[in-house]
């Protein structure tokens, strides 16, 4: 063990994450002399401030308490792992944060973060969700990992757990980005489901085991989220969400920002709308390949078009359908004003009756020929 890996681990102990006064301290130092530097005060001069000193007075106190040696051996009896700067497994686009990136990140279960995260979406929204809301997000997350595109979310419940489920229904990647220890299930009620993470694919947290979460960590960590992914979907929001911090730091790190809209009248979709509405980046999404377009490969990663059900008359080669559609919608007409309506001469019109009859769109009558039932009827 080195180090340097010892040091970033008593770090994670030792500040709240992603301060940037601590991350000045360790690019100007390095993280060994950091954790030197707390314990004695000896910091360099232009660091020095007020705030740095009650800081350190925190920290200094917060790091004698610190187990680096016992958190690293109780996430590796739990199958985890340390993962910093530098490592292969440590995703790069979580330098994006710049002066509030983490100092090192605790890892659960066999998925490769990294990789993982190369093709991801952060799928956030409210923990109370509407079933609308948890089943798009499911959906969602379902179609999502099917096209191997991994799902980042915060483990908490409603549109969150939705989408760790959707991802791992369809035997997809998922990472669980925690505000507290790895080992800690917060909420409790989703302790199955961060089990199954765990055995399947990877909790994420910047506290060491045993943390348990507090409020200014769930804010927090979102920006691990955002910064992880090639952009963020909101499902749902309230006017106070937490899913809008996730938004403000993708739109602060130029991610992609998506929202899904709601029932106009619905609590949960305000802040989705607010979004919509009101942020110029923001795309509205309704579709799992809205999404892939939003975030993929410019030219590749195409959604296609909408369309409505191909009716049985769409087949119909252009002068039958103009004979068809010329057809009174009630009552009947004979061959010669249909011939003048369609625009074709009168031989066209009756052979195109006669196909048209034994195709089950029109038959004859006492004043000619009429639509069948069959044929008015909207399919």
């Amino acid at each position: 063990m080195t180090g340097e890996r010892l040091a970033r681990a008593a770090l994670t102990a030792t500040a709240e994450p992603g301060d940037a006064l601590l991350n000045r301290i360790v690019d100007r130092l390095g993280p060994v002399e950091a954790v030197e530097a707390i314990r004695t005060g000896d910091v360099p001069d232009d660091l020095l401030s007020e705030r740095l000193a009650r800081c350190l007075q925190h920290w200094r106190i917060r790091s004698a308490a610190a187990e680096p040696e016992r958190d690293l051996e109780i996430c590796e009896r739990l199958g985890g792992r340390l993962i910093c700067p530098g490592d292969p497994e440590w995703p790069t686009t979580l330098d994006d944060l710049g002066g509030e990136r983490p100092y090192a990140l605790w890892l659960r279960g066999p998925g490769d973060l990294r990789n993982a995260c190369l093709r991801s979406v952060a799928m956030v929204g409210s923990r109370a969700a509407s079933s609308y809301g948890l089943r798009v997000a499911a959906e969602f997350a379902a179609d999502l990992a099917e096209r191997g595109w991994a799902v980042v979310s915060g483990g908490a419940l409603g549109i969150d757990a939705a989408a760790h489920r959707g991802a791992l229904a369809a035997d997809g990647p998922t990472v669980a980005v925690l505000a507290n220890g790895v080992d800690m299930p917060y909420p409790a009620s989703n302790d199955g489901l961060f089990a199954e993470i765990a055995r399947r694919a990877v909790l994420v947290s910047e506290s060491p085991p045993g943390v348990e979460p507090h409020r200014l960590r769930f804010l927090v960590r979102n920006r691990v989220i955002a910064a992880l992914c090639r952009g963020t979907v909101v499902v749902e929001a309230e006017a106070r969400s937490g899913a809008l911090s996730t938004a403000a730091w993708t739109r602060k790190l130029g991610r992609v920002l998506m929202a899904v809209p709601g029932p106009v009248d619905s609590r949960t979709s305000v802040g989705c709308h607010r979004l919509l509405r009101e942020d110029p980046s923001a795309s509205l999404v309704t579709r799992p390949e809205e999404v892939v377009e939003a975030v993929g490969r410019i030219g590749d990663d195409l959604a296609p078009v909408p369309s409505g059900p191909v009716l049985p008359r769409d087949r119909l080669e252009p002068t039958a359908r103009a004979v068809l559609e010329a057809l009174p919608g009630r009552g009947a007409a004979g061959p010669a004003q249909i011939a003048v309506k369609a625009g074709v001469d009168l031989a066209t019109v009756n052979g195109k009756l006669g196909l048209l009859a034994a195709a089950g769109f029109v038959e004859r009558c006492a004043a000619g020929w009429r639509l069948t039932k069959s044929a008015k009827k909207p399919k």
